[in-house]
């Protein structure tokens, strides 16, 4: 409330019960002076009145230190109405002699010197262990009734400020926090971080917990929450308790950044199965090249051995499809297992190019003798040795083996090297046909 007490004595000079009988301009003021206090005084009980926290305290289901302390609040505002009433009441009645005569006698300054100075308020008897709590009423002047006042009023309004404030800091940065883990549980969920499965997901069940059971007791008890400054001259000085709030937030933010780096994990995971994927259908590609391939080499080449392809690697494929947790989330678990299925993908992929390789060989031999009776016939060619007819007889006869089907490799290798030794004998100087022929 802060108002200074009266003190309308300190200017008087005649004598009283209470001291010196005051003048008439002394009293004039000290009337002054108690009608702004009273005003004052009214100002701040209605202010007092319509606080917000005060309207919340009244209607809120209040527990521990707070219902406590709210009770002892509610009897110290009622009694301070009635000291309020009671004052006013004086200052009326002192109002009242001072309006008897213009120019008061004796008998008016002596009347309104006990009613300013002395004790000449009742007021009703404090209640507690205090001094005065045996008796049902007690007598005050003035200025005593302003300083208990004063005390009444800021220990009332301390317990409603700092209600006010608790409520209005906390409740909502709660709520803000509870929002953040339920959007991280979603997020977690869908990682495969669960409760029971990883620590992870039973720190983000122990924070909601703690979160739902601490914004009941901060609605509830706010006081609890209250850190009151040391020394403080304004009533509620002081702050939020917000160390609770502070620890889960820190718990929240460690939970957020390892989500976060399961996240990695999908993503570095996610490529990974896409690899898979390809390596593996690049895997079946080749294999049923290979399988066409040696259709085309049984039919086309005789008297060789061509291997048989296996078929497609399906216990592996569904190896890959089952380490697809993305259905389940479990993706902090998958990371050891594509590192196995990863080597086995390109162990496959190899051995379908070995395979394709092997099953080719028949064909690439063929088209080697190909390629070397072509060039061996060129270079007689370029020397005017085609129409040679030990050479054309020769030619003739490796070129019928080769590009005939089916083609054996064995014949068809022996005619172009016979054609080879003819080419060699006739490209030698002195070279003649008798010498040519034997081959």
């Amino acid at each position: 409330m802060g108002v200074a007490r009266a003190d309308p004595g300190a200017e008087g000079s005649g004598g009283t019960a209470g001291g010196p009988v005051l003048d008439r301009d002394e009293a004039d003021r000290a009337l002054a002076r108690l009608g702004a206090e009273r005003e004052a005084v009214e100002t701040s009980l209605l202010a007092l009145q319509d606080h917000a926290g005060r309207r919340l305290l009244e209607g809120a289901e209040l527990t521990g230190t707070t219902a406590e302390r709210w009770r002892a609040t509610e009897a110290d505002i009622t009694r301070l109405w009635a000291y309020f009433d009671a004052y006013s009441a004086a200052v009326t009645e002192a109002r009242e002699v001072r309006a008897r005569r213009r120019w008061p006698g004796r008998e008016e300054l002596a009347a309104l010197s006990g009613l300013l100075r002395g004790a000449s308020v009742t007021v009703p008897g404090t209640p507690g262990g205090g001094p005065g709590a045996a008796v049902l009423a007690e007598r005050l002047s003035l200025a005593e009734l302003v300083d208990r006042m004063n005390t009444l009023y800021a220990q009332s309004l301390a317990v409603v400020v700092a209600a006010d404030a608790v409520w209005s800091a906390l409740p909502a940065r709660i709520d803000l926090l509870a929002a953040e883990q339920r959007r991280t549980k979603s997020l977690a969920g869908s990682v495969g971080v669960l409760p029971g499965e990883h620590p992870a997901g039973d720190d983000l069940e122990r924070i909601g917990r703690v979160l739902t059971v601490l914004r009941e007791q901060v609605v509830s008890d706010p006081l609890s929450f209250w850190v009151a400054s040391d020394g403080g001259a304004t009533p509620g000085a002081g702050r939020p308790d917000t160390r609770r709030y502070d620890r889960e937030a820190r718990a929240l933010e460690e939970v957020r950044r390892e989500i976060e780096a399961v996240l990695q994990v999908r993503q570095d995971a996610e490529a990974r199965l896409a690899r898979l994927r390809d390596v593996l259908s690049r895997a079946d590609r080749t294999l049923a090249e290979a399988r066409t391939a040696r259709g085309e080499v049984l039919a086309k080449i005789a008297a060789s051995e061509v291997p048989a392809v296996s078929g497609p690697p399906s216990a592996l494929k569904e190896q890959v499809a089952a380490a697809d947790h993305r259905r389940h989330g479990r993706w902090h678990r998958l990371s050891p297992l594509l590192e196995a299925l990863e080597q086995r993908a390109d162990d496959e992929l190899e051995r379908a190019r070995a395979s394709l390789t092997a099953v080719t060989a028949p064909l690439a031999v063929r088209a080697e003798l190909r390629g070397r009776l072509d060039a061996y016939r060129a270079k007689v060619s370029r020397l005017g040795l085609a129409e040679d007819p030990v050479l054309a007889e020769r030619y003739d006869a490796a070129r019928r083996v080769l590009w005939s089907a089916p083609c054996d490799l064995r014949v068809a290798e022996e005619a172009v090297l016979r054609f080879q030794r003819a080419a060699a004998e006739a490209l030698e100087p002195g070279a003649s046909d008798d010498g040519r022929g034997g081959a």
